[in-house]
């Protein structure tokens, strides 16, 4: 079928100066706040903001995973600044360890990347509380509001924070670029500006305040940047509630920024329809909590896939977005609390039971810095966004005139553009959860502009496969050389002894096509497929995609350029980074981090091995297309099998509870010494660093004991069970597991739910993952 889009005229020349929102004086790159998109050093700037909570996380930890989420395309790191975790007890505020702000900060600046404290005082975060220490909580005030008790404690914590964060504003060449004010607060725009204006006055510095503005939120005019969201699945809806709505609208392209699904379960839901956002025609369309993953709750235990977050990701580029946030990019675990448990429960007042421990999140990168195939899909996306966001984040985003007729039309193809009067890039998103969509045959596009005409493609109709999701670029200048249009989404380019490569991924399902403009040519190698030459466009066809599928040109002005069109697959092992001096493109399976000039594998396998471009110099590889694979020698990295022993069956399943709005809550402790099953695992006496105990099990929830002490814990979804040997004390391993009550009100994920209602541990693996250096 063929689809066809007008992009209008510009409307005009984004706001600026409108925003009381100012750089720090003489910064070099100042940031500035458009209607359209946000500037840094006057060129457009497209930030990648990633979620990670450093006291879920071990200090010794924080440097290798923060280059892990650099070498992913983060380029901002956004962190909940959690007032429990460092007040539990009044007066005594803690930034030592696990909780040394300054110190997350600082390694944030050694490696270019910068920072957004989320300091509340309410964060939520699935914490206790919301994140207010218990002490503040049982103060005679009202939490939230202009109460003076209240104030008096939070202005105490700011001072605190604002201390820990002295001297790392931009004024001082420090990393930190924003502040969020609390969280989810929707009605008290007075207690916002009260809010910041605290900070302030406290010490906080920053060119950008932010707040989240999903719910329909009231925010003092102006005074904070809204910030978005959308997530692919909930744990907060009912455990009968099925895919929510508010969730299925993220994979249509749309002008709707408010997600008022998002915290639906704490607050009234008024649902907006697809007007667009009243802040529109003022500020940038700007996310915070792109779900990277899910939580589970007692009640509703989520999955997500990769390919869901892929989806969602590049579906809100092509709606507008110019701030990619997600939430979490990076899972943790609660810290012990030393005078109760820290995470929300329905013993606190919250209508959802979470796990006591872990809060992994199903992120991109895992509790224990596992890898994630999001990761990858993510990574694959934020590459186009460094290479080309300064494109892409003015562009406006533009509807086709056809297109779906509600949430629950599968049929119509759902695509948009990005563009302006004379390029652009093109978007098409054919996956959602649940409910795959159909193949689209004998689709072509047509897309008209302002300046040069329309642009037409692929040369004949492809199929669009189920589940694909993609960009097209659209009229591409490329060092002198113009792709009209290519069927391959743009990845990254590289310098290559003078010659500019733009690499580009295929689309699984779509033979790819480049058209050229035949006025930028000058002449043209294909190592596949047919050149053609028509309508003054010089066409590659046929073209075979993968790591030797380069196409060599020398401009008409006498440059060259290189097209590289990777195979969809191992487009998703692509990373780039700066190794020995250069900007290369890497390819691997392993996790791949880039330390100032070196290079580091995160691998399972015994030999990992990795594929550079260009070569690195003095060393010695095998030919892999253009690219040159080296393998690391054998290290003994290896996984095998604990053997673990049933101690104790399980008993009769516990009927859960019901707490806040009715919903079950998760079983009491004691049930884990009286219904529980109970498993013995004999771990080795010697266990290298970086090894997971990775448990295959079905039940209820699992928890796993060290002497009488709770080191981890899972409600049952589906998925194994990762538990970090690095993280646990010495001592014998011991598990138990609940089996589910038939007739319980939780979902579990039909493909799961036949194990549910039992208590087996069926295999233990270890898994080692080693860090090895490149020399």
């Amino acid at each position: 079928m063929p689809h066809h889009l007008r992009v209008p005229a510009p409307s005009g020349p984004p706001l600026t100066g409108h925003l009381p929102f100012t750089d720090a004086p003489g910064v070099p790159d100042p940031i500035e706040v458009t209607s359209r998109c946000l500037t840094r050093g006057g060129r457009p700037w497209f930030p990648v903001s990633g979620e990670f909570h450093y006291t879920r996380y071990p200090a010794g930890e924080w440097e290798e995973e923060l280059l892990k989420m650099k070498a992913g395309g983060v380029t901002v790191v956004a962190s909940y600044v959690i007032w429990i975790h460092h007040e539990e007890i009044e007066g005594r505020v803690r930034f030592d360890g696990d909780r040394d702000l300054r110190r997350f900060a600082e390694l944030c600046a050694r490696h270019g990347l910068d920072f957004i404290p989320r300091i509340g005082p309410w964060v939520h975060a699935e914490v206790r509380n919301g994140g207010l220490p218990d002490w503040v909580a049982a103060r005679d005030c009202v939490p939230r509001t202009d109460d003076p008790v209240y104030l008096e404690a939070v202005g105490a914590w700011f001072e605190a924070v604002a201390e820990q964060l002295r001297g790392l504003d931009r004024a001082h060449g420090g990393p930190i670029v924003a502040v969020q004010i609390e969280n989810e607060l929707y009605d008290q725009p007075g207690h916002l500006l009260t809010l910041k204006r605290m900070a302030q006055q406290a010490g906080l510095s920053a060119p950008l305040w932010t707040s989240t503005a999903w719910g329909g939120v009231q925010l003092p005019p102006d005074e904070l940047l809204p910030l978005y969201g959308g997530y692919t699945e909930t744990f907060w809806t009912e455990a009968d509630g099925g895919w929510p709505d508010t969730c299925r609208k993220h994979f249509f392209f749309t002008h709707q920024r408010d997600d008022e699904g998002i915290g639906s379960d704490l607050r009234p839901v008024h649902v907006r329809g697809s007007a667009p956002d009243a802040s529109a025609d003022r500020f940038p369309w700007a996310t915070c909590e792109l779900g990277g993953g899910m939580a589970v709750s007692y009640h509703r235990r989520p999955r997500v896939d990769a390919a869901d977050i892929a989806a969602l990701g590049l579906t809100k580029i092509g709606c507008g977005s110019a701030w990619q946030g997600y939430y979490m990019f990076h899972g943790g675990t609660n810290p012990a609390g030393e005078l109760t448990s820290l995470q929300e429960s329905h013993a606190t007042g919250y209508p959802n039971d979470l796990p006591v421990l872990t809060y992994d999140f199903q992120a991109p990168l895992g509790e224990y810095g596992q890898y994630r195939a999001t990761y990858d899909e993510l990574r694959l996306q934020h590459l186009l966004l460094a290479d080309f966001g300064h494109l892409i984040a003015p562009m406006e985003s533009v509807l086709p005139s056809t297109r779906p007729l509600g949430q629950d039309d599968r049929d119509t193809l759902r695509w948009a553009v990005r563009g302006d009067s004379g390029s652009g890039f093109l978007f098409v998103n054919n996956h959602q959860p649940h409910e795959p969509l159909p193949d689209h045959p004998g689709t072509s596009f047509t897309v008209e502009f302002p300046e040069g005409g329309p642009v037409s493609l692929p040369s004949a109709p492809v199929t669009v496969p189920s589940g694909a999701t993609f960009c097209w670029p659209l009229r591409l200048d490329v060092a002198g050389l113009r792709v009209e249009w290519a069927t391959a989404q743009p990845v990254c380019t590289v310098q290559d002894s003078g010659r500019t490569v733009l690499v580009l991924a295929a689309v699984a399902g779509i033979t790819p096509e480049l058209a050229l403009d035949e006025g930028t040519v000058g002449s043209l190698s294909t190592p596949s497929g047919q050149v053609t030459h028509t309508g003054g466009r010089v066409l590659v066809t046929g073209l075979r995609p993968g790591t030797d599928a380069l196409v060599e040109v020398e401009t008409a002005a006498g440059g060259r350029v290189g097209l590289l069109v990777l195979d969809a697959a191992t487009a998703r092992t692509a990373y780039q980074g700066e190794i020995r001096g250069a900007e290369r493109l890497v390819l691997s399976d392993a996790g791949v981090v880039f330390d100032r000039g070196e290079v580091r594998l995160h691998s399972t396998v015994e030999r990992p091995s990795f594929a550079v471009f260009p070569a690195l110099p003095a060393r010695e590889g095998a030919p892999d297309g253009v690219f040159t694979r080296y393998t690391l020698a054998a290290d003994g990295t290896g996984a095998g099998e604990a053997p673990v022993t049933l101690l104790r069956p399980a008993g009769p399943a516990p009927e859960p509870a019901t707490g806040v709005q009715g919903r079950a809550s998760a079983p009491a402790d004691k049930y884990f010494d009286t219904a529980a099953a109970e498993y013995r695992v004999d771990l080795p006496e010697e266990v290298p660093p970086g090894t997971l105990l990775r448990i295959h099990w079905t039940g209820d929830v699992g928890r796993a004991y060290v002497g009488d002490t709770l080191v981890a814990d899972q409600f049952f979804s589906g998925r194994v069970w990762d538990i970090g040997l690095d993280r646990i004390p010495a001592g014998p391993l011991r598990l138990r597991v609940l089996p589910g009550f038939e007739g319980a009100d939780v979902y579990v994920p039909p493909e799961a739910r036949d194990g549910w209602g039992r208590a087996d541990v069926e295999r233990v693996e270890l898994v080692t993952v080693r860090r090895r250096a490149v020399g």
